[in-house]
């Protein structure tokens, strides 16, 4: 019998039909409760591209807003109580006896903490000039307080436990996403599972999983459906106790956000660097490569959460802060840098002035931020002896500053950082270099310009065997676009390898009709479909 093509106008009708329902299918990979299932789901790209987020730690520790130099000011009721109520016999203690007396308790700050100061567009306005791409503010830390209604929190605690019940009497994490959403960047929620003194946890681990974070989880979850969500307080249990895997697999297959949303590692003890969608590291160096998506996070001071008693030496300066950005995006790593409101709901200014800063500079550089992914080095070292740098999680020595500027006692330094697109190779002074500046084993694309960016006209440049040499000699202190660091761009010659020689040349084939390609998709449509179920 003769070969008959389906009409045409059928072939559209069923495929119109079968589109929207092989789409379902495919959104519908389904998890399971276990790791190796989880760590399957792609981390979304939005995460892998935006490279700079926001973290916000604000609460009613934010009243008291005081900590030692050099501690976590966001852990107040833990440092200046015993588990028994009473004071401790310390400096934290001594801070709130003389401030508050010997019969203030922790809770008795939930009402000064009004917010009365506090404008959710005139934050979003700030991260959005500060060039960050997505923003995380803490639902709730390990005291447990939370900044939208939970009536998990009302119950297990006996009394208003949230935002909205007591203190401002507002959805503070509502209104603040309602407002960064408006300005297009992503909104998430940091969320503690553990809380030091809730009475369930602290008698009934189990039930307080059960009748308490689960719950609680799920709504915050449902209602404001984040982009991304920091876990943390997770070091006293496994993630079998804490039923993470489940709650996952929940994240994952039924939430609104299930598509879109980006998981930390903080699940449970033993899991950090091993599971979840990005690894965390804090006050740290981030990790050393870019084989799994990582995120270093960090305040402005040493705490998150804001703290009277840090001294000015506690901040770091804006170069030192942009500098860290390009170092960590280097190493394919992203940067959560934290700014920690006052209890009225002000961001300090000195919070607010590094953020804008950065802003400034990415303006002009984000091309090589965004979206980018690590070179074939991260950076390119002058002669002499290269520092070493330790990584871990938590709390590493690492100071960007002391790897840069001009070599001496045959130190090396960091002549440049590099970041790159698949055409294109940036490269990020972190000091002005002279008259020029050789970037070794780089293949530049034949007849194309290297630039700077924040300047029009091109840089010239020469061969050197496998080097190039851009002569700056031109560019004169008036012209430069920015402080603190210069980017090249450097468009790169992509080598594509010959066939090899066993491989038989591909015949040449007439184009296909419409009706031909239509009948193709149909039959793989049809083919996915039958596979899937």
């Amino acid at each position: 019998m003769k070969n008959q093509r389906i009409p045409l106008h059928l072939l559209v009708a069923v495929l119109c039909g079968l589109l929207p329902l092989c789409s379902k299918f495919a959104a519908g990979q389904r998890y399971e409760a276990d790791w190796k299932s989880l760590d399957a789901r792609p981390t979304p790209a939005w995460f892998l591209d935006a490279k700079f987020g926001i973290f916000i730690h604000w609460g009613i520790y934010s009243v008291p807003a005081w900590g030692q130099e050099r501690a976590y000011s966001e852990w107040y009721w833990r440092h200046t109580f015993n588990d028994d109520g009473s004071l401790k016999d310390d400096a934290c203690g001594e801070f709130h006896r003389a401030n508050y007396g010997d019969d203030f308790p922790y809770p008795a700050f939930a009402p000064l903490f009004k917010c009365e100061m506090f404008d959710p567009s005139e934050w979003a306005d700030v991260f959005a000039r500060s060039g960050a791409k997505y923003v995380v503010l803490t639902s709730k830390h390990h005291d447990g307080f939370c900044l939208w209604q939970s009536k998990e929190a009302n119950k297990t605690w006996g009394m208003p436990w949230n935002s909205v019940d007591t203190g401002p009497r507002r959805d503070l994490l509502g209104d603040l996403t309602g407002a960064i959403r408006a300005r297009g960047l992503k909104m998430g929620f940091y969320y503690s599972l553990y809380e030091w003194f809730n009475p369930l946890w602290r008698f009934d681990r189990k039930r307080y999983v059960n009748e308490h974070m689960w719950p609680q989880f799920k709504d915050v979850v449902t209602r404001y459906e984040p982009s991304l969500i920091f876990s943390d307080g997770e070091w006293d249990m496994t993630d079998k106790e804490w039923r993470a895997p489940e709650l996952l697999a929940w994240l994952f297959n039924e939430s609104p956000c299930k598509d879109d949303v980006v998981i930390n590692d903080r699940w449970g003890k033993g899991v950090r660097h091993k599971h979840g969608g990005y690894y965390t590291t804090e006050y740290g160096a981030g990790l050393q490569t870019g084989g799994h998506p990582w995120e270093e996070n960090r305040g402005i001071g040493h705490s998150f959460g804001y703290n009277r008693n840090e001294p000015l030496s506690n901040y770091k300066t804006t170069r030192e802060l942009v500098l860290m950005l390009v170092d960590l995006v280097s190493r394919g790593g992203n940067l959560l840098l934290d700014v920690g409101p006052t209890g009225d709901g002000r961001i300090p200014m000195i919070m607010q002035s590094r953020l804008i800063e950065i802003g400034e500079w990415l303006t002009v550089n984000g091309e090589a931020i965004y979206g980018t992914r690590p070179w074939n080095e991260n950076c390119q070292w002058s002669a002499g002896e290269r520092p070493k740098q330790e990584f871990g999680q938590h709390m590493v020595a690492y100071n960007v500053l002391d790897n840069v500027g001009k070599p001496a006692d045959g130190k090396a330094v960091i002549e440049t950082f590099f970041t790159s697109t698949p055409d294109v190779l940036y490269a990020i002074m972190p000091a002005w270099p002279g008259r020029e500046l050789v970037l070794k084993n780089v293949t530049v694309k034949p007849g194309s310009a290297v630039t700077m960016l924040g300047i029009e006209d091109a840089m010239p440049h020469r061969l050197a065997g496998a080097d190039i040499v851009v002569d700056l000699s031109g560019v004169t202190p008036d012209m430069l676009p920015c402080h603190w660091a210069y980017t090249l761009k450097v468009p790169l010659e992509r080598v594509i390898p010959p066939p090899k020689a066993d491989e038989a040349p591909q015949e040449k084939t007439e184009p296909a009709t419409v009706e031909q390609t239509l009948e193709k998709i149909l039959i793989d449509r049809l083919g996915d479909l039958f596979r899937k179920k």
